[in-house]
């Protein structure tokens, strides 16, 4: 079994997901391949990568590529965990919007944020997937680079025939974090999620076939504090608990972020992910000095989803997980064409996801608004056509809610000019008002 990592330079992401793939004993022999751009970003990977599996007492053959294709030669999986432009462009996609008044708290999944990294993000997904075809056409695609969505609608419109599957671990968090809050082992809480990535909902959260949504009503009632975060004011309002942090949350609806008196009242923390930015890179230089200096590395697993679906693929063991994959026929009332997210169970044959239905309808009418916004991001990019982005921008519910139009597309002309070069070239274009 080879496993390739594109992206293995986010070090501490990458750590993680070894020290699961190592925990099983089947694994333990597996080729891992690991590819980065930044010479020293894998150089530390690697180091990480050998310090993990002797901890672990697996001996996996690693091989550190710069070359992608190389690491991708005949490999049987292919973790994608790219950032393309990295903090730089990440501090950009904050600091341009934010001289417009338009407020971002995560900025990688919608929003002008998020079309700025699905646009730079698409040359590099367009070049695995070339790369794939030609060397790896069998393997299983596991994106877990953001924007998900927008990601995995890119790679199913120019790639087709690649089995590709986004994971994300929101709706297990969500529910592990809601068990805790209730005092209900984990273990004995069943539940079904479905939407679209980061703003999905759970549509049966239960305990011995009884519903948990009356005891985390009460909790609420006994907790007013829980009123002051975004996921308890949308699941007051809608009825069902969206399985995304109230900071996400915020981002993908027009009702919170451009009121001052909401971002107080729900302690909105505006720019937050620039403070995970530094905590990553903070994370990453004591990952490489405890390499150069041969302290001992914490070894922790994530719960992750791609080392579980390998573990299946590799034994046959079916387990249950959630997959962000094309909507054909899975969630009735959003697009045929669009990505959702829903249940899979991965096996010895692959990962196979579960038809839910229809969602609640005022779910869907909140995911078909996010999708409207990843469709016309794609489509920006399968059809050079650079209007698209602002089509999107005008189209985002946050975007719309915070500026005019005019300002909008100055803003998508500002941002064009800032990421420049990261950019396919038909979508450089300054298209002014």
């Amino acid at each position: 079994m080879k496993i390739a990592f594109v992206g293995a330079g986010s070090v501490v992401f990458t750590q993680g997901l070894l020290a699961d793939l190592f925990a099983f004993p089947e694994l333990a022999h597996a080729r891992i391949a690991l590819h980065d751009i930044d010479p020293e970003r894998l150089a530390t990977a690697e180091g990480a990568a050998r310090h993990i599996a002797g901890v672990r007492g697996a001996k996996p053959v690693i091989s550190a590529h710069l070359d992608r294709r190389a690491a991708l030669a005949d490999a049987d999986f292919v973790v994608n965990i790219v950032q393309v432009g990295m903090n730089e462009a990440t501090r950009t996609d904050f600091a341009v919007p934010a001289r417009y008044g338009l407020r971002q708290t995560i900025g990688d999944t919608l929003g002008v944020g998020g079309i700025f990294r699905a646009l730079r993000t698409f040359p590099v997904l367009n070049g695995i997937a070339e790369d794939m075809t030609e060397l790896c056409p069998d393997a299983h695609l596991l994106n877990y680079t953001n924007p998900m969505a927008m990601n995995v609608l890119y790679l199913s419109r120019i790639a087709p025939e690649l089995r590709v599957t986004g994971l994300c671990h929101s709706v297990y968090w969500t529910v592990h974090d809601l068990s805790l809050l209730l005092d209900v082992p984990f273990e004995e809480v069943t539940y079904l999620a479905a939407g679209v990535n980061h703003q999905a909902w759970l549509l049966r959260f239960e305990r011995a076939g009884q519903s948990l949504y009356p005891s985390l009503d009460k909790a609420i009632t006994r907790d007013p504090g829980l009123l002051r975060r975004v996921r308890v004011d949308m699941y007051r309002r809608l009825g069902h608990y969206p399985t995304e942090t109230s900071e996400h949350s915020s981002e993908y609806v027009p009702w919170y972020l451009h009121h001052d008196s909401e971002i107080e009242r729900l302690r909105l923390p505006v720019g937050a992910y620039l403070d995970i930015v530094e905590e990553n890179t903070a994370n990453y230089e004591r990952t490489r000095s405890a390499l150069a200096e041969g302290t001992p590395l914490p070894v922790e697993g994530t719960r992750e989803y791609a080392p579980q679906i390998i573990h299946s693929a590799v034994t046959g063991t079916p387990r249950a997980v959630y997959g962000n994959v094309p909507n054909r026929g899975l969630i009735d009332n959003l697009p045929a064409d669009s990505v959702v997210e829903v249940p899979c169970l991965a096996d010895g044959s692959g990962v196979h996801p579960v038809r839910v239905g229809a969602l609640p309808p005022q779910c869907a009418a909140l995911n078909r608004a996010y999708v409207s916004v990843t469709d016309l991001v794609v489509r920006a990019a399968t059809d050079g056509d650079p209007r698209h982005i602002r089509h999107a921008a005008m189209t985002d519910p946050a975007t719309a809610a915070a500026l005019p139009v005019e300002r909008i597309w100055d803003l998508c002309d500002d941002l064009v000019r800032a990421h420049g070069e990261l950019l396919q070239p038909e979508l450089r274009a300054v298209l002014g008002n």
